[in-house]
């Protein structure tokens, strides 16, 4: 369609403020921003429609033009709502640029003039999808009438034969299991995520094609581009944990290029609903942010408590019952030395990172759809992200069991995708605190929480997680411990072991260490090793001969047992 037929549409609100030479470009898509630079979305063609939150003077606006006009957009359209009018300064540099410019009337909401522009440019390139984008702001809406992306991808199955699944970051599927056709296998959805993951990391535009056992899906991203987005940046680590993903059943190597804008044109109507849900968590994250700061400032536990009553009818509504917490510590942690791009990890902010995430992460991996997700609170401060997770008081026991979150079964589901993500240089580490029934146990559990965090981050791994349960362990000692403490004590104990080994090719360590984990006992350990009980006791006295220690002594097995475990 050409921007002409725009601008004669008086229902689309456009007003026209400069480039009347121009107005017989063609736009092939549509693109809602408020990033100060969207090059990184944009292929050219695209009508660009703005809110102007971007622009905090008049020395933002030429850079902005700039990177438009570069991508070769057909014309920007922005809306009088937050300033109230266009200022001057953008006129200006649109007509240096030689981009159109047009002003949305405030009473005209962006979804309306994306509707339209995806509706027309759809229908001119390929009929078959005129339904999807005629029905399409049913997905708007979620109830009995509407329906969500289910209704899209529902219409992309019988419009156009293509089965078709919206999914998260971790795999998690938001929609398509149900109207659009069976569900994909857990597996397969971690997989597909990874691959798109992995996909983003390295910077390869979509869509991706995977084969999964033998099917052919591909890939494309579905990213959140409004006044929802992240903050302005080119570092895709910013984005790529949080973006959503469709992943149709097809190979589209083979489709032709009207084929692919139509689906592009797709992830742009489901993106709609990725904003709306956005939009609609910044209650609970203000709940969250309000109580956190509450518990960190040592507030009155009544006051706490008063808060925590108005958060409860927000996150599990018509439960009578006040709810026992948990807290969730997340931290995203990014090495700019291992950076593809040279860029600084550390300018890269953790904090809305880990927050996106644990939004995500927290939810049951078996409920689909973008709801469950509404029923956690998460805060973020510094580069740290916390959440709030309540635990209905009607389940606070179940056969004896404590309730609530475990975390070694928290990244089971999501450690493969999210890993990808992270690739070689980022880390994600979480802690979980107890439950706890009472405002007065907030604080200390916040504190678990980050102590479990700090055991998490000291193992091995992208994706890593630790519970309250540990904190009672030696386990939580030992990564706290000074490098050159642990390899001094370790080789004061080990090396002459080690070194007659070497020399004797003897096995004093893995004697050692069975001796130990048999408790001493010279029966069971000899039968462990296929050892007479005279050789075992032979083999002891030469650890006992070499190291100055004495293994019937508890002091020395403990410093053993340590050694053992540090080396």
């Amino acid at each position: 369609m050409r921007l002409r037929a725009l601008l004669d549409t008086d229902a689309l609100g456009l007003r026209l403020l400069g480039g009347e030479d121009e107005l017989d470009r063609t736009v092939r898509g549509v693109m809602t921003t408020d990033l100060r630079d969207p090059s990184r979305y944009l292929a050219g063609g695209e009508l660009v429609l703005t809110g102007l939150a971007w622009r905090r003077d008049a020395s933002d606006t030429e850079p902005f033009v700039r990177i438009l006009a570069a991508a070769g957009v057909a014309a920007l359209a922005a809306g009088e709502a937050e300033l109230g009018s266009v200022p001057d300064d953008l006129v200006e540099a649109c007509a240096r640029h030689r981009l159109p410019l047009f002003a949305v009337n405030e009473s005209v909401a962006f979804a309306t003039i994306t509707e339209h522009v995806v509706r027309q440019v759809s229908g001119e390139r390929a009929g078959d999808l005129a339904a999807v984008v005629d029905r399409h702001r049913r997905l708007m809406t979620s109830g009995p009438a509407g329906g969500g992306p289910d209704v899209v991808l529902d219409l992309l199955g019988t419009d156009l034969d293509l089965r078709a699944w919206v999914l998260s970051p971790a795999g998690r599927p938001i929609a398509g299991a149900g109207t659009a056709g069976p569900a994909l296998p857990a597996a397969v959805c971690a997989r597909l995520a990874g691959e798109q993951l992995a996909a983003a990391r390295t910077g390869r535009r979509g869509p991706h094609r995977v084969s999964v056992d033998g099917v052919t899906y591909s890939l494309f991203p579905i990213r959140s581009s409004g006044r929802g987005a992240v903050s302005a940046s080119r570092d895709v680590r910013e984005t790529v944990l949080s973006d959503w993903l469709l992943a149709v059943e097809a190979d589209a190597g083979d489709w032709p290029e009207e084929r692919l804008d139509l689906l592009q044109g797709v992830t742009q109507l489901i993106a709609v609903e990725r904003d709306r849900r956005d939009a609609a968590r910044t209650v609970r994250r203000r709940l969250a942010q309000e109580v956190l700061e509450l518990v960190q400032t040592g507030a009155a536990p009544a006051e706490i408590a008063a808060r925590l009553r108005v958060a409860a009818p927000v996150l599990l509504p018509g439960l009578g019952a006040a709810p026992h917490w948990q807290v969730v510590v997340a931290r995203v942690e990014w090495n700019a030395a291992n950076s593809a791009d040279g860029a600084d990890g550390s300018g890269i902010e953790g904090g809305p990172v880990a927050q996106s995430l644990l939004e995500e992460i927290l939810v049951d991996p078996t409920a689909a759809g973008p709801d469950p997700s509404d029923r956690i609170a998460v805060a973020h401060t510094g580069d740290e992200a916390i959440a709030l997770v309540p635990l209905p008081a009607l389940s606070t026991e179940v056969d004896g069991a404590e309730p609530g979150l475990l975390a070694d079964t928290l990244l089971a589901a999501v450690r493969e995708p999210l890993s990808a993500g992270l690739a070689d240089d980022g880390r994600l580490t979480i802690g979980v605190s107890a439950s706890v029934h009472s405002a007065e146990g907030l604080r200390g559990a916040l504190e678990e929480a980050r102590h479990a965090r700090r055991v998490a981050a000291a193992r091995p791994g992208r994706v890593c997680a630790a519970g309250h349960q540990e904190l009672a362990s030696h386990v939580l000692l030992l990564p706290f411990v000074p490098d050159d403490v642990r390899r001094a004590f370790t080789a004061r104990l080990l090396d002459p072991l080690r070194e007659y080994d070497r020399r004797h090719r003897a096995e004093l360590i893995p004697t050692l260490e069975a001796f130990l984990d048999c408790d001493g006992s010279w029966t069971r350990c000899a039968t462990r090793l296929h050892l007479h009980v005279n050789t075992l006791r032979y083999r002891v006295g030469r650890i006992e001969q070499l190291t100055g220690r004495d293994l019937s002594r508890l002091e020395d097995k403990l410093d053993f047992f340590l050694a053992l475990r540090m080396s």
